[in-house]
């Protein structure tokens, strides 16, 4: 058994960098494939439609924790072999672009129909319409909620620890197992994620009492 002292608070305090990498990168990789979902899901086209509806409805029908074990070793049967890091930002990639694709969906279909009507009798084209007239209404509109999915998202980075990713849950738990300080280790990393979450939790709440007041 080993003390709790700097070296393991610098364990966990160097795997809160590999929390926000991990967050961000599934964040952004999650927008670009939850706008192609949301554009698929208001498509013209009824293969898109279902296509996107069944992407969504696996994701968001099946846990989480799941999803990274279909990742990290259904990319080897196919033949990829991937690191820990890889398959976890691929599974949370493909968990954040079904929910911000509903999400988006929602906002899309939330712009007033006359707008639209009004950027076709201008003659815009689909691609036009969405981009200056119903992508940045719809975008706004569902600021607040992608904000309180982003909440959710850094929350369920822990869950990456099961594939074998070292951040601030499965450091805890390597530093507790040494040290035999539970309560220390699990209380640094509960301020870990306090200190990241709460702001963005405050930040959402205030944007959707923004918008619901029409600001």
């Amino acid at each position: 058994m080993r003390d709790f002292t700097l070296t393991e608070f610098w364990v966990i305090a160097g795997s809160f960098g590999a929390t926000l990498m991990l967050s961000a990168i599934a964040f952004v990789g999650g927008s670009l494939a939850g706008l192609l979902v949301a554009l698929a899901r208001t498509a013209p086209m009824k293969a898109l439609r279902v296509a996107a509806a069944a992407f969504i409805d696996f994701f968001q029908g099946t846990p989480m924790l799941l999803q990274l074990f279909l990742v990290f070793y259904g990319l080897p049967v196919l033949g990829w072999k991937v690191n820990v890091w890889v398959a976890a930002a691929v599974g949370l990639t493909l968990h954040a672009g079904a929910f911000l694709g509903e999400i988006w969906r929602g906002g899309i279909q939330a712009v007033p129909r006359g707008q639209t009507e009004a950027a076709d009798a201008l003659g815009l084209g689909y691609g036009a319409r969405m981009r200056h007239v119903v992508l940045p209404q719809a975008l706004r509109m569902s600021f607040a909620p992608t904000v309180g999915f982003l909440v959710q998202l850094i929350k369920g980075t822990s869950l990456a620890a099961v594939i074998g990713f070292v951040e601030l849950s499965r450091a805890g738990q390597l530093v507790s197992s040494i040290t035999y300080k539970p309560l220390l280790a699990f209380g640094l990393v509960a301020a870990c994620y306090f200190a990241i979450c709460f702001p963005l939790s405050r930040y959402s709440a205030r944007l959707e009492k923004r918008f619901a007041n029409g600001h």
